[in-house]
């Protein structure tokens, strides 16, 4: 009799066991929650705001994405930033303007102090990321271009806080340039 209840209690749990291996799988391959960290997003992001990621977008200009930063084969951080330069793209900033392609593009998003960076030319597989408060920013001035292998996917949609809760907005500048 024992037998029969054990196998009754094992097939109660298959849907469960089923529902938890899908979640697993959306969460792994699909969409993820993450959680804005650091100033380097500001005004549009702030810090402690949860987001989802999409891992299956298409990566467009100006899509904020989050990449994987490495030393050699090793993951050493990861960083949330907007994307600038598209692959194949020729990318310079010069008395903080931003050049592709040798033409002067708008930067509705960035504040703050944008040091130059020199021509180059992005491979075939690589990102130029900027972060919007550009005073405090890591990204691709200092760390180079970003394969898109390590862009772990796009995110444009806050979670929480729930008054923020929805596509991303723009955040107008601040006045303290």
């Amino acid at each position: 009799m024992e037998k029969e209840e054990t196998k009754f209690n094992i097939k109660e749990l298959i849907p469960y066991i089923v529902i938890l291996i899908i979640i697993i799988l959306i969460r792994t391959y699909i969409v993820t929650p993450i959680r804005v960290n650091g100033i380097s997003m500001q005004e549009t992001l702030q810090g402690n705001e949860y987001m989802l990621l999409y891992k299956f977008e298409d990566i467009k200009r100006y899509d904020i994405v989050v990449a994987d930063l490495y030393e050699g084969n090793k993951k050493v951080d990861s960083i949330i930033k907007r994307v600038f330069g598209m692959p194949g793209e020729t990318i310079k900033i010069e008395n903080s303007m931003i050049y592709i392609n040798g033409k002067k593009i708008e930067d509705p998003y960035g504040y703050g102090s944008t040091n130059d960076v020199d021509e180059i030319t992005l491979g075939s597989d690589e990102y130029f990321l900027l972060g919007d408060n550009r005073g405090v920013s890591l990204d691709s001035r200092i760390v180079g271009p970003v394969k898109k292998n390590h862009i772990e996917g796009v995110t444009h949609f806050i979670i929480f806080p729930f008054d923020k809760f929805g596509e991303v907005k723009q955040a107008s500048k601040p006045t303290n340039n």
